[in-house]
């Protein structure tokens, strides 16, 4: 038997999913009930794109060993592309139950509240992984994006804060954090943090139209053209891009008004 798991293993691994799974089937002919193996034989079907055989393999491996935190997690993801929301809940709080140390298991769950719109029951599932891992930078993420959502930008902006803690040079970050500034009103700093998006990344267009409508509201037009104009010379839409040329003709008249 070891060797015929070796041969599956080795057929995963070069992704040749239906030698593999007929490889699983085999071995679980002789001994139905190893756990692993299920998972693995999911995982297999999953790679395959039919994921109604995956989700049945996967619950038969946490039939047989409910501490398996990968098929959780697995699992979760087939729930989480099909937006099934209270499977995937229901299956992450059992796992939760099951393995209270797999911190990612709370992680996934706050997740789903997130994209099933229960953001109150997110940020507890939040707070309580930083309470155990202060140093969490996607928890930090993943709470300011909750409290941005949530009109709380403060802390929107203190959470994307601790995650530069962590990860630097970030256009992502710079940006959310730029958008939090933003809503909170403080434009200078918004405007600081755009452009640090553009230095970490200058083919970002989000940041360049961004920072230069900002600058356009603050009558720094000239600014406001440069970036403008870099934003339609980057990989976007021809109708956008014809769309901001309008705009930045505009600001060019208003400029010379002046």
């Amino acid at each position: 038997m070891e060797e015929k798991l070796k041969q599956a293993i080795e057929a995963f691994k070069k992704g040749d999913w239906d030698k593999a799974i007929d490889i699983f089937t085999l071995v679980l002919e002789k001994d139905p009930n190893i756990a692993e193996v299920y998972n693995n034989l999911a995982l297999c079907y999953a790679n395959k794109g039919d994921f109604e055989k995956a989700e049945k393999n996967y619950l038969k491996a946490l039939e047989i060993n409910p501490k398996i935190p990968q098929a959780y997690i697995n699992l979760a993801d087939i729930y989480y592309r099909q937006r099934d929301f209270e499977h995937g809940i229901g299956l992450l709080n059992t796992g939760i139950y099951e393995l209270p140390d797999e911190l990612i298991l709370s992680h996934y769950l706050a997740r789903f509240y997130m994209e099933d719109a229960r953001l109150d029951l997110a940020i507890d599932e939040l707070e309580q992984i930083l309470e155990r891992q202060p140093d969490n930078y996607d928890a930090y993420y993943d709470l300011g994006k909750v409290h941005f959502e949530l009109g709380n930008y403060q802390l929107a902006i203190e959470n994307f804060e601790n995650v530069l803690d962590y990860k630097e040079n970030n256009e992502f970050i710079y940006y959310y954090l730029a958008q939090a500034y933003e809503a909170n009103d403080e434009i200078d700093k918004a405007i600081s943090n755009y452009l640090k998006a553009i230095t970490v990344n200058d083919k970002f267009p989000p940041a360049y139209k961004k920072v230069g409508i900002l600058f356009m509201a603050r009558g720094d037009y000239d600014d406001a053209i440069e970036y403008l104009e870099d934003y339609t010379n980057l990989d976007i839409p021809k109708e956008e891009a014809d769309s901001v040329k309008a705009l930045i003709e505009k600001i060019k008249k208003k400029r010379d008004e002046k």
